[in-house]
């Protein structure tokens, strides 16, 4: 049967506007969903580099300390580092933001070391804790993107809701005023049809 438009509540424009709202809001829903989705999937493959130049940067740096102890290197030497106040022990790099810091120190240090004729501390050179450094820094600097990337599209969905949640009240309204004349419980029963749920406190009557 064909609808008469005389009995529906929500005028077209209404009705309109209310589609053109939910499919917007749902290509930003499912595009936050995407980016998020990336994200997650990219924080995976990153957390390993993290495991890997976290563990490469450790083990250097006690290879170095034992160097020192074993006179193999000057102790002063540790200040090209920025160890030289660090009594042996190995610096927090539980944080991504000191890891990359602690990361560059120590490959400058090293490089800078040797370029005055050190010799180089093997297993692991250098060169391969650079390797894992510079695989975290690029995973470090993606994932920034990636977040700042979801950040946005979530404000984009949240900026949004003030849209959806006017037309909803405009839709709320213009029911209300449609079946405004109706007795109370056939009233009622009339707006539900629409989606309008009424909650009531204790005591209170329906009006």
């Amino acid at each position: 049967a064909g609808t008469d438009f005389q009995d529906v509540a929500i005028s077209m424009k209404t009705l309109s506007r209310a589609r053109s709202v939910v499919e917007k809001f749902e290509r930003l829903s499912l595009k936050y969903q995407q980016t998020l989705d990336t994200q997650v999937k990219a924080n995976i493959a990153f957390q390993n580099k993290v495991k890997n130049a976290r563990m490469y940067l450790s083990h250097f740096i006690q290879v170095l300390y034992m160097s020192v102890m074993r006179s193999e290197i000057k102790p002063e030497h540790l200040d090209l580092y920025g160890l030289q106040d660090a009594n042996f022990v190995v610096p927090d790099l539980n944080s991504n933001e000191q890891l990359l810091l602690w990361g560059q120190k120590i490959i400058n240090g090293e490089n800078k070391r040797v370029a005055r004729g050190g010799v180089p501390i093997y297993n692991p050179g250098i060169a391969k804790v650079s390797v894992m450094y510079i695989q975290f820094k690029e995973g470090y600097q993606t994932q920034q993107i990636h977040q700042k990337a979801t950040a946005r599209t979530l404000d984009e969905v949240s900026e949004f809701r003030s849209e959806v949640d006017s037309v909803i009240f405009d839709i709320w309204e213009e029911v209300e005023r449609f079946y405004a004349e109706l007795p109370g419980n056939e009233r009622l029963d009339k707006n539900r049809e629409y989606g309008l749920i009424y909650y009531y406190r204790k005591g209170e009557t329906i009006g």
